[in-house]
């Protein structure tokens, strides 16, 4: 399983920017076929992160900074699977764009929701696998600064999010290799 999710979960993220951008070609996007496209597979991807973030975890020094970085990996990855099902949610109801907006707004105004699902949960979940890769052993120098590259191309523009879906694949990449076993010696 973690393997493919090593594989798939970027991959899904990759295929969420990709079905945003054509949704948003229109400029109709969401509530609509395309809208519920793309975020699934942003649904989808931040799963697959979950056995990823405890294979980090598992090649982390033992410690209290492993615990804590991946309890807020964690909580930031929960914000961003409540924000994606609260989203497919929305538009699943809403007739047109307008009732959708309405209906965000009536999720993103109940007291601390914009604050902790929208605003600095996500956040954890991006600065925390960052940490977490540069703390795992396994991994080459090179993979967290993939990862801490793909972080910020998400927050500087959405539509870079195909590209930091494929910077995520590339940096988690070599825990995909299994382990060669030593020759045995005589």
């Amino acid at each position: 399983m973690t393997r493919a999710a090593l594989l798939l979960g970027p991959l899904a993220m990759t295929a969420y920017g990709i079905t945003r951008i054509i949704g948003r070609l229109d400029d109709q996007y969401g509530p609509g076929a395309d809208w519920q496209l793309a975020h699934l597979f942003g649904l989808a991807g931040m799963l697959l992160f979950i056995p990823i973030i405890w294979h980090l975890r598992a090649h982390t020094r033992p410690g209290p900074l492993r615990e804590t970085v991946t309890a807020a990996t964690l909580l930031g990855l929960a914000a961003s699977i409540i924000q994606f099902s609260a989203d497919i949610t929305q538009a699943a109801i809403a007739t047109d764009r307008a009732e959708l907006v309405t209906l965000q707004h009536g999720f993103t105004d109940l007291p601390g929701v914009q604050l902790a699902i929208y605003d600095i949960g996500p956040q954890l979940f991006f600065i925390g696998i960052v940490i977490l890769a540069a703390l795992t052993r396994p991994l080459p120098w090179w993979s967290p600064v993939l990862l801490l590259t793909a972080v910020l191309l998400a927050a500087v523009d959405l539509n870079l999010l195909p590209l930091t879906g494929l910077l995520m694949l590339a940096a988690l990449h070599p825990l995909t290799r299994r382990p060669t076993p030593l020759p045995a010696t005589r």
